[in-house]
């Protein structure tokens, strides 16, 4: 085991992994810029380096100020957490290449996993079921990509190949809008990713979002942990998951984990990883792999029993992973709603000094967040300040224990989604289960009228 790990982030994750840190009789090395210098995990950590200003091109992102971080600390490995450089192959390059372990996959599955196209096709080489679409990257030639469209059928959605956090896409209904389509996002994939590469998908019309979270080590044994359902999204952009998924087939759970397993095998994976399918009509297809630990992650390790984060630092450390597919049983069910600072219903951030921060507690009930009264959350990083999940028998029990929760959490001082999770807990439909993943757009507008 590792004796010294620097977490390359902040907010709730970099408390996250430094208690993982802290299980494990692991040093924990916190990095923060100028505008974190206050957070709890900082005050908490063996050892904190500033390496840089607030904005993150200049901190978070800084490569060589992470890496020099490291150095000068004496730690032995990286972990990247969510976001920022979690994904980003050169860096994971980096830094094994200055003699620091990365906790997560090694930079080619990153490659191939991070870019939509390789992905796609190493899940079609694997049998994982893709949506039916372009085989590859576009063409240049508006015959082949009418073609293409044609035979895929109406409407179709363009995507980035580097894309993701929900950018880089544009759905297209007619023959007449596809290729200013593909200009446009060819122009934004190029400008927001520095890959102008596109391909074509055909548009689910009521898919749900449901991903499969994997743990695999360095000798090439990989589980499972069953599913989360992450449908309830605007923009995009995930609000609230539970696992399991309600309403589907165990049965065909288990075979779509099983393929994502042996394409983890195939692929030579190592460490934590999420394959993300939309569900329609009893179908799975694959749309991308998030090749890191999850926001959403607690939801998994509430109904296994499996701690992620430590799993982790364990395979990145050499370990085998201490249990194997025969051992793993989901139980009861489990909800997270993401806390953002941010008005309910516009969605306008709202960072600011919190003049009082309550959280919620009992049976079945965990906070994973970094806030505290007195905190300032700044403007210059995503809105998320902390998650609240919630666990119980079954999932009536386990919305039981959110709405009585959210009504105890009380944040004063800023703005908070808080208002919008405990009208969700209420809707008829959401209690129902397995709403798509354009229900809460839906809601939304019918809200405004």
């Amino acid at each position: 085991m590792f004796k010294k790990i620097l977490i390359a982030n902040r907010g709730e994750i970099a408390l996250r992994i430094q208690r993982a840190c802290r299980e494990l009789g692991v040093k924990a090395v916190m990095v923060y810029s100028e505008a974190d210098r206050d957070a709890k995990y900082i005050k908490l950590a063996d050892e904190a380096v500033c390496i840089g200003p607030a904005p993150s091109a200049q901190s978070y992102l800084n490569v060589p100020a992470i890496i020099s971080a490291a150095e000068v600390t004496d730690a032995e490995a990286i972990h990247p957490g969510y976001g920022f450089l979690s994904e980003n192959a050169d860096f994971a390059e980096r830094v094994e290449k200055s003699g620091f372990q990365f906790i997560g996959p090694t930079p080619d599955s990153i490659r191939t996993m991070g870019d939509k196209v390789s992905a796609k096709q190493a899940m079609i080489r694997a049998g994982v079921p893709c949506v039916p679409g372009s085989e590859g990257e576009l063409p240049d030639d508006p015959v082949l990509i009418r073609r293409m469209a044609k035979a895929v059928g109406y409407p179709v959605i363009i995507k980035a190949a580097g894309g993701g956090g929900g950018r880089g896409m544009r759905v297209v209904h007619t023959e007449a809008a596809l290729i200013n389509a593909v200009a446009m996002t060819k122009a934004e994939a190029g400008a927001a990713f520095g890959n102008p590469a596109v391909y074509m998908e055909k548009f689910l019309q009521n898919p749900r979002h449901i991903e499969i979270q994997i743990l695999a080590d360095k000798h090439r044994n990989a589980v499972y942990l069953g599913e989360r359902d992450c449908s309830m999204q605007r923009r995009h952009q995930k609000i609230l998951e539970e696992a399991p998924a309600p309403g589907i087939n165990r049965k065909l759970i288990e075979r779509i984990g099983e393929r994502c397993v042996a394409a983890c095998k195939k692929i030579g994976y190592r460490g934590a990883g999420t394959f993300e399918f939309l569900y329609e009509d009893g179908e799975f297809y694959f749309i991308e792999m998030n090749t890191r630990v999850q926001v959403e992650h607690p939801v998994t390790e509430l109904v296994t029993g499996i701690d992620v984060v430590r799993t982790q630092i364990m395979v990145a450390a050499g370990e085998k992973l201490p249990f194997t597919q025969r051992q793993i049983e989901v139980r009861g069910h489990a909800i997270e709603c993401r806390v953002n600072a941010e008005d309910p219903y516009k969605f306008i951030p709202s960072p600011g000094r919190v003049t009082t921060w309550h959280a919620p507690g009992g049976p079945g009930v965990r906070v994973d967040s970094h806030v505290y009264t007195n905190y300032f959350v700044p403007p210059n990083y995503d809105s998320m300040i902390g998650k609240i999940i919630v666990h119980g028998d079954t999932r009536e029990q386990a919305m039981a224990r959110m709405r009585t929760a959210l009504a105890e959490t009380v944040v004063e001082g800023i703005n908070t989604n808080i208002p919008l999770h405990r009208e969700l807990m209420v809707d008829a439909k959401f209690m129902a289960g397995g709403t798509n993943i354009h229900y809460l757009e839906q809601w939304l507008d019918e809200r405004r009228r």
